[in-house]
């Protein structure tokens, strides 16, 4: 029996010593802490959250019609490509969300059947008509919402925002909180971008080319777009390239014609990194290839030398080289007027992925540090309170019983502090009620087992039995109402968001143990008493 005894409190005292240690990055004793063990040692703890130490809260809605217009563009473009390797006549266009195909002969209707039979043909006259069924389009607007999601999800984690919340909202809204972020206009800017990165060959050729004005002030965009429409040809478009003065400043935009069709997309980018230019120490972007990208990229230099090759970033031209001779290795070169940061934040969305579909913007919350620190303190004291004075009840109903339930309600409040910092959880302000409920359940266990041992004694039972008959007839109900409690709390965490969460996994944590202080805690004091010495009275 005693040896039952030694071990349940050794078990006790570890917990106790791993709670603590996990918990002492939230404490300032952590930076007193000698350097080999702030190295080697947990180091994290416990996370606040959103509503405690301010940051971000952004919702965006994911545009995913845009989504499927250019995955018929990009249908459209492969369909030319296959005509071309199969050697049939044809001309391809894209009129809205339809992809028209002319001649309507039974070689491009078999081509056509072979490669895309997600596409809806019909055929008039001598036209073939190409349509994404209703199924497909459903299919690409959920799947440009999650690819959206974990777009903004990798972009966030190379930020460097601790404990980011990101989930889906409805059928195409995201919900992006960050808490603790300094710079809110650049976090905003890096998760909207849609960092579309195209190589597309410049149309020199057209005679509208050596029309266009040599460079313009931002601003007149609209006016060369409108001047220029009616003679630009189909396969082309206007874009403009932006240049800074490094020593006024001065922003100047030169109009360029390319190409509609991109040669290749960052889609097959497989690295993007920041590099200083030796020469002038500008930062640029060097960017490598996948081994498919690489390919193409070769296929593309080494059909179109002497010609210039544009790499665009979202419809805005950064640079437009000429191509030397046929390009190996699958690396190219991003140069701009940036500086680092700028640098870096597009490494980060071009190593991420471009988003599937732009993103709008429904709501732009910034929560401040101070909001967090009052309801810090508040939560505090709402707990201080309410711990003293369940603890003060306890004491005068139960009397030394009262003093056993205490130790067990400090012994749960430390292990799920304990608990919490070990998994590195979130603490929000519903966190804290969670906790708070969890106290007030570790109370009611031990009421329940009080009143059953109350009523043994009164039947003249003795203390020893009185003890251990009150857990064994309250054991089932403490572990029915804990277990319904669970259940609640999974439920809420499986389709709860952000704040929701958070009460959750804090009054999981709380309830699991709680059954072990209850049941183990308190009855491993009761059995050390008992087993001490004779037992004739107990305090309760």
């Amino acid at each position: 029996m005693k040896k039952s005894i030694f071990w349940r409190f050794l078990f006790i005292g570890l917990a106790v010593v791993a709670a603590f240690i996990f918990f002492l990055p939230n404490t300032p004793l952590f930076k007193n802490m000698p350097e080999w063990w702030q190295k080697n040692m947990p180091d994290k703890g416990i996370v606040l959250g959103l509503d405690l130490q301010g940051g971000l809260h952004l919702v965006f809605e994911v545009e995913a019609d845009k989504a499927v217009d250019s995955t018929v563009e990009r249908y459209s473009f492969t369909i030319k490509e296959l005509l071309q390797k199969k050697k049939l006549q044809a001309e391809v266009k894209k009129k809205g969300l339809d992809i028209e195909v002319t001649p309507a002969s039974q070689e491009i209707m078999n081509a056509l059947k072979e490669g895309y039979n997600n596409l809806v043909m019909s055929t008039s006259g001598q036209m073939v008509t190409l349509t994404l069924s209703d199924k497909e389009r459903s299919f690409i607007k959920d799947n440009a919402a999650n690819q959206a999601l974990e777009t903004i999800r990798n972009r966030i984690d190379q930020f460097g925002v601790a404990e980011p919340t990101i989930h889906r909202q409805g059928t195409n809204e995201l919900v992006v909180q960050l808490p603790g972020v300094k710079d809110p206009r650049r976090a905003i800017d890096l998760i909207g971008r849609t960092a579309l990165l195209e190589f597309k060959i410049v149309n020199d050729e057209s005679p509208v080319a050596a029309q266009l004005p040599s460079s313009i002030v931002p601003g007149d965009e609209e006016n060369v777009l409108a001047q220029f429409a009616a003679q630009v040809p189909d396969d082309s478009h206007i874009l403009f390239e932006k240049k800074i003065n490094r020593e006024t400043g001065a922003v100047t935009k030169f109009p360029i014609l390319v190409k509609k069709d991109a040669m290749l997309t960052g889609a097959l980018l497989s690295e993007a990194r920041v590099n200083l230019d030796t020469q002038f120490s500008t930062p640029n972007v060097s960017i490598s290839f996948n081994p498919e990208g690489a390919k193409r990229f070769e296929e593309v230099t080494a059909t179109n030398v002497k010609k210039r090759l544009a790499i665009i970033l979202d419809n805005t031209v950064y640079s437009a080289p000429v191509i030397q001779e046929r390009i190996s290795g699958g690396s190219a070169q991003i140069t701009g007027n940036f500086g680092m940061e700028e640098a870096k934040d597009l490494s980060i969305v071009l190593k991420a992925g471009a988003l599937p579909a732009p993103l709008k913007m429904l709501q732009n919350v910034t929560v401040g540090p101070s909001l967090g620190s009052d309801s810090i303190e508040a939560g505090k004291m709402a707990g201080i309170i309410g711990t003293l004075a369940v603890a003060v009840f306890m004491i005068i109903y139960y009397k030394l019983s009262g003093v056993i339930a205490d130790f067990a309600l400090l012994l749960n409040i430390i292990l799920l502090f304990g608990a919490m910092a070990s998994l590195n959880a979130t603490l929000t302000l519903p966190g804290i009620a969670g906790i708070i409920l969890a106290i007030g359940m570790a109370v009611d266990s031990n009421v329940l087992m009080f009143e059953r041992m109350r009523d043994e004694l009164r039947a003249g039972k003795t203390p020893r039995y009185a003890v251990d008959s009150g857990y064994k007839k309250a054991f089932w109900t403490i572990f029915d109402s804990h277990v319904t409690t669970l259940i609640t709390a999974a439920v809420l965490f499986q389709f709860g968001t952000g704040p929701i969460k958070g009460f959750a996994v804090t009054l999981s944590i709380g309830v699991t143990i709680n059954l072990y202080t209850a049941l183990v805690g308190t009855k491993s004091v009761f059995d050390l008493i008992n087993a001490s010495r004779d037992v004739r009275k107990l305090s309760i």
